[in-house]
């Protein structure tokens, strides 16, 4: 146990003594890894100044916002900033026909206009430690995985138990460098949060799908929240009493702008990395998964895009969906691309070779092999599990059907708990509510046949939902016929059957959720993969998180020269980097910032992504600008690049020039570098942020939003 501790401490020594601008630093970490270094490139703070747990620190303004982006604390009332698209979700909920916030837009003109938003909530660090002693304790190496991992979990609940013992917080142990490593995370997490302002789509989606993971981006990505809290400024439920809260840091602003090879980094919550897979794990996910989610999600943005075009109230109902189907279709194909470019898996092979070579005669000798073998039993049931959930549970009804699993499981109790079958029942109504409230039957119906058949083209046999056979023989292969009665017959595709029958409900009753061709599609393919594919995954998976871990041990024994930092899994971290443009492909070379000239040179009224709003148009002719302007051409900087390693999550991050001062909002990376999830590579992965000054200039020029420009600590 001590030799794995002392090695980590080594690699830490190691990381510090080189020069990387990759990676995703631990803030607890900093002082001794990166301080150095990052004051060399820029920084005028210390380590202390990003991350304490003795004085206030640039941590104590950075967020989790919802569930999975970063946003940060801009006033001493509670203001925050997070991504137009982080905060999307929240403003299309509180949307109707008739108050369209996605299209027109939202500004709170004071506190008592600000929108509640019920379920959103803010987490902020409290602290970090290393608990990799406690955590690894009664642990060795002749365990077996199961054995280790049910371990692993007693010593983690022992630890989060202490943790939140006679306090409000919450605390997560989280494992770094597969499971050589654990961090125990506690955080403070508030649940009145009200929506402040969003700019209209046009602006806060500005080149909709089409710009998405690209450069150069003229997208003004932001929107404005504010954390409430009781009278004693701690979490409290909604209540009309709570106050703004008082935060013990918020972020400055500068609006000096950046210019080329300016330090910057970035501080926030970076979702999911995977630098350090072996070549055929690369091959897995370029060769199989991605194809296959690329292909299904072409399939419902075609559909639902035709449908979003020809109605205002379709186009609100799924512009949300449409882009988390979007979001994730585009960035495989970036990723998958940026792999092939530099060739991804024959470097990962290159790297192989040399590391079989010094660990034959060790105890990694067989760790290569076992990992090949491994990754190739794997590959079918992981292509299963995507056609499983990307197709099979791809229908809507189908999703809502789902919803119903737990209350036939309470109707077959015996004896029956009358209050808990009640409560699900009321459940399911606001459930249904919400679901049919941006629910289009017709796209569903026209998807429902072109999902199961794309399911089972590309299925074998012995991996095939029951209910197929249904459809080759009574329906003799036809899907549209089969889609066309089965939506006829269900009631979960029907606001009003779905209703009456939750009204009426008798748990004698749950007969006709299990005969419902929905919940009949749902239940065949949801036992089909945990009977005949999630097996097979835990089992390979088992060996290969192993394997990974005595892998990840032995590359830094190997590669002593390396800078291993530890993958991303959503835990606050540091990214750092110069302000740089790019060179995508010969004779290409990108500038890194871009202008509201753009925008306007890219106005199309008869393209959605691409209108431009006229009190824009109207402030761009006369040159409305204030103080945003750039000092150095007199223009509206929209966007910068930079250097900075991020990943989804980042999402909203704060990023920060050399002083720790705001110059802009990470919302995005650059189509060739989506590949950084995997594999990094410096001359083309670039992050891409919202410069400050263009959302500013938004909230007070363009909206009249000056008192919130007011509640801001501004620096020129």
């Amino acid at each position: 146990m001590k030799r794995i501790l002392l090695l980590f401490v080594s690699v830490f020594i190691l990381a510090g003594a080189s020069f990387a601008k990759e990676g995703m630093w631990l803030p607890i970490l900093l002082q001794i890894l990166n301080e150095k270094e990052m004051q060399e490139m820029g920084l005028e703070l210390t380590a202390e100044d990003i991350y304490s747990v003795n004085h206030s620190s640039l941590k104590d303004a950075v967020l989790i916002f919802g569930g999975g982006c970063t946003g940060e604390v801009v006033s001493n009332e509670g203001l925050l900033f997070t991504n137009y698209h982080c905060g999307y979700g929240s403003i299309q909920r509180q949307s109707s026909i008739d108050h369209d916030y996605l299209t027109d837009g939202f500004w709170a003109m004071n506190k008592g206009e600000e929108i509640p938003c019920p379920g959103l909530t803010v987490s902020f660090l409290i602290e970090m430690r290393d608990v990799t002693e406690a955590m690894l304790s009664e642990i060795n190496d002749n365990m077996t995985q199961a054995e280790r991992e049910d371990r692993i979990r007693i010593n983690s609940k022992k630890l989060t138990e202490e943790a939140m013992a006679d306090n409000h917080y919450k605390a997560e142990v989280e494992e770094f460098y597969y499971g050589n490593k654990y961090y125990i995370f506690i955080y403070e997490i508030f649940n009145d949060i009200r929506l402040v302002g969003a700019p209209p789509s046009n602006i806060g989606k500005f080149g909709g799908d089409t710009d998405n993971w690209m450069w150069p981006r003229h997208t003004g990505d932001f929107s404005v929240f504010r954390i409430y809290a009781g009278s004693d400024n701690k979490p409290a439920v909604y209540s009309p009493e709570n106050k703004p809260f008082q935060p013990r840091k918020f972020l400055e602003i500068s609006i000096a702008g950046v210019k080329e090879n300016d330090f910057t980094f970035v501080f926030g919550y970076p979702g999911s990395t995977n630098e350090y897979l072996p070549a055929p794990a690369v091959e897995c996910i370029t060769e199989i998964e991605n194809p296959i989610s690329i292909d299904i999600r072409e399939k419902k943005l075609d559909v639902m895009n035709a449908y979003s075009e020809q109605s205002p109230l379709i186009r609100l109902q799924y512009a949300n969906k449409i882009a988390g189907i979007a979001n994730g279709w585009k960035k495989w194909i970036g990723e998958s691309l940026g792999i092939e470019r530099v060739n991804g898996a024959e470097v990962k092979r290159e790297y192989e070779k040399g590391f079989q070579q010094w660990a034959t005669g060790t105890e990694y000798e067989n760790i290569l092999p076992t990992l090949y073998q491994s990754y190739k039993n794997i590959k079918p049931f992981r292509a299963a599990y995507r056609y499983f959930a990307e197709a099979g549970l791809g229908i809507e009804a189908v999703t809502m059907a789902r919803k119903f699993a737990k209350l036939v499981s309470l109707s077959k109790e015996t004896p029956q708990d009358t209050e808990a079958i009640e409560k699900q029942i009321a459940s399911l109504k606001s459930a249904a509510k919400t679901f049919f409230k941006d629910y289009h039957r017709p796209i569903d119906e026209e998807l429902c046949p072109i999902l199961l058949k794309t399911y089972y083209d590309n299925t074998s046999a012995e991996l095939m939902p029951d209910f197929f056979a249904k459809i080759e023989v009574k329906y003799k292969g036809d899907f549209t016929a089969y889609a066309g009665d089965i939506f006829a017959k269900s009631m979960f595709c029907d606001e009003a059957k779905l209703n009456a029958f939750l009204d009426s409900y008798k748990p004698n009753k749950y007969k006709k959720i299990l005969d419902d061709p929905m919940y009949v599609i749902y239940n065949s393919v949801f036992d089909n993969y945990i009977d005949n594919v999630y097996p097979h995954i835990k089992k390979y998976q088992a060996e290969i998180d192993s394997t990974m871990r005595f892998y990840m041990k032995g590359q830094i024994e190997y590669d002593k020269e390396k800078t291993f930092y530890p993958d991303a899994n959503f835990t606050l971290r540091v990214t750092y980097g110069n302000v740089d443009g790019f060179k995508p492909q010969d004779g290409v070379t990108y500038n890194y910032f871009t202008t509201l000239d753009g925008i306007m040179e890219k106005e199309n009224p008869d393209i959605y992504d691409y209108v431009v709003e006229d009190k824009l148009k109207e402030l761009y002719n006369n040159r409305d600008f204030g103080p945003y302007a750039d000092k150095s051409d007199g223009k509206i900087h929209t966007c910068f690049i930079a250097t900075n390693h991020t990943t989804g999550g980042n999402s909203g991050s704060p990023v920060l020039n050399g002083k720790g001062q705001l110059i802009g909002l990470n919302f995005d990376r650059n189509w060739q570098g989506t590949m950084s999830d995997i594999m990094y590579d410096p001359d083309r992965c670039r992050n891409i942020t919202l410069d400050i000054r263009y959302c500013l200039f938004i909230i007070d020029k363009f909206a009249g939003a000056t008192h919130l420009i007011q509640e801001l600590t501004i620096n020129n």
